[in-house]
């Protein structure tokens, strides 16, 4: 099992940026694929974006894209989401995930590592 760790979160406002990131440890994840999902109030969890470790392969949900990027550093075990342009509609709880294979889903239950979440807040 791999611990995931978020941070980065806060309140902005509207056409602000935010970058989130998300350390993994616990063992080595070059093989794994590596998510953001976010959840709002009410809502059901949300695909945004995810990356092959290995390859750095990326899929960002129609939703984000043109404002969201996923990026990783390997030498840190990190992955970070680069939010653009944020709008009152990203206002979420946003979760780093983790599955021990190269391909990505954007189904939440197909992800096997779970962090704890980072609150994101963007006022208009």
């Amino acid at each position: 099992q791999v611990q995931l760790v978020e941070s980065g979160g806060g309140s902005v406002q509207a056409g602000d940026s935010l970058k989130l990131s998300c350390v993994a440890s616990g063992r080595t994840i070059n093989s794994f694929a590596m998510a953001w999902f976010r959840q709002a109030p009410g809502e059901d969890r949300e695909f945004v974006a995810a990356i092959s470790f290995e390859s750095g392969t990326t899929v960002v949900a129609d939703s984000v894209k043109g404002r969201f990027a996923i990026s990783r550093e390997r030498a840190k075990n990190t992955v970070g989401l680069q939010m653009n342009s944020l709008e009152p509609e990203d206002t979420a709880v946003y979760t780093c995930a983790a599955r021990q294979a190269s391909i990505i889903y954007k189904e939440a239950r197909l992800w096997s590592s779970w962090g704890q979440g980072t609150q994101v807040t963007v006022s208009s």
